[in-house]
């Protein structure tokens, strides 16, 4: 059977690599030159999208679709929850209750109630949703599973968008875990170190940080003096013997923070200093409320793949486990007293936001966890 434009790689064209071959090899399809230019023809003729940039809300822990937008009205109690669900501005759809400012922007947005990522696994789950595989993820078993992890999609993004003066993928909160254990494929994967995300963090006291140049506390000035000497000496012999690959990485990251840190247009793009306070009171002063402004001036500032991970790293009652929106048996209580309205405060102020500074149509804006 031919498969025409369902594989991935695609060419310039639209065709995939593989059709063309088919199509190449297989005589008795009868496929003229003529056939093949049309089919170039049309492909030259699609839509191309507008987004120039990719904002994604990683929810990490998986949300209840259940008791988000996906509600169930007519399921007995058994099934759907204490919660009901409310009309929308778009007719005959409906959302959970505890959203009615998303409700209002309906018009705005879509939501895909088939995604889902296949495993039950938060880890599995999570390498495929970052990855679209689950090629090397690590489940609670701590096996990794065949083949080596790809790519997350900023990191294919910051390979093709790369190069410009700020770091092109930019994750806001720390690095994913399920207990102690990192969630594999939030990195570069094949493309290399060099295409891992730049890391900032919120903190409502001490504001942006960037984890990269934080020293530790007991950290002197006289250590650092004698770390900068012996660092400066491996990279000496890095360079003697042509470590080509591992420098370029290292340097890559030191050019970055020197930008981030020196930059004037880097420091108002992370300084929400900038913003007038009723601006940051209506996205929520909560930790993910402040990050969705960080991550919309990034946007603004033209950084092409911002993530944001709603996770323990960024908003949660504790510091272990797997935070976010991992509720269990605490599902209620905490959707009703705090991601809830968390959720449609800061969402809803995200997309008014970015649709007042007409950054709505250039902006790809993804919300979803590891489960769909």
């Amino acid at each position: 059977m031919l498969s025409l434009g369902r594989l991935r790689s695609r060419t310039c064209q639209g065709l995939t690599r593989r059709a063309v071959l088919q199509i190449g090899a297989s005589s008795v399809l009868g496929l003229s030159l003529a056939d093949l230019l049309r089919f170039r023809a049309e492909a030259g003729e699609r839509a191309v999208g507008t987004a120039k940039s990719v904002l994604l809300l990683w929810m990490w822990g998986g949300p209840s679709h259940l008791d988000t937008w996906d509600p169930k009205p007519n399921a007995s109690l058994d099934y759907r929850g204490p919660f009901g669900s409310i009309p929308t501005k778009t007719p005959g759809f409906r959302i959970g209750e505890l959203f009615p400012k998303i409700a209002k922007l309906s018009n705005r947005f879509a939501i895909l109630r088939s995604l889902h990522t296949g495993s039950s696994d938060h880890g599995v789950a999570g390498t495929i949703g970052l990855t679209g595989s689950a090629a090397g993820g690590v489940g609670l078993d701590g096996k990794p599973l065949p083949n080596a992890v790809r790519a997350t999609t900023g990191s294919v993004v910051a390979r093709v968008r790369g190069g410009a003066k700020l770091p092109p993928f930019i994750v806001v909160g720390g690095r994913l875990h399920q207990g102690k254990k990192a969630i594999v494929g939030e990195g570069g994967g094949p493309l290399g170190g060099m295409y891992d995300p730049f890391r900032l963090e919120y903190d409502p006291v001490h504001g942006t940080r960037i984890p990269a140049l934080q020293l530790p506390d007991d950290l002197t000035p006289e250590r650092l003096a004698d770390r900068q000497r012996l660092l400066e000496a491996f990279d000496q012999l890095e360079r003697q013997t042509d470590a080509a690959r591992s420098s370029q990485v290292i340097d890559d990251y030191r050019a970055q923070a020197f930008a981030m840190l020196t930059s004037p247009d880097a420091r108002k793009m992370y300084d929400l200093a900038q913003e007038k306070p009723a601006l940051l009171d209506r996205y929520g002063r909560t930790r993910v409320g402040q990050s969705l402004v960080l991550a919309r001036r990034l946007i603004e500032h033209n950084v092409p793949f911002v993530q944001v991970n709603w996770s323990d790293h960024v908003e949660a009652e504790e510091d272990s486990g797997d935070g976010g929106w991992d509720h269990h048996y605490r599902n209620f209580q905490i959707m009703q007293d705090r991601h809830g309205p968390w959720m449609d405060q800061a969402f809803s102020a995200l997309i008014e936001d970015l649709s007042d500074r007409g950054l709505l149509e250039s902006t790809l804006v993804v919300a979803m966890g590891e489960f769909g």
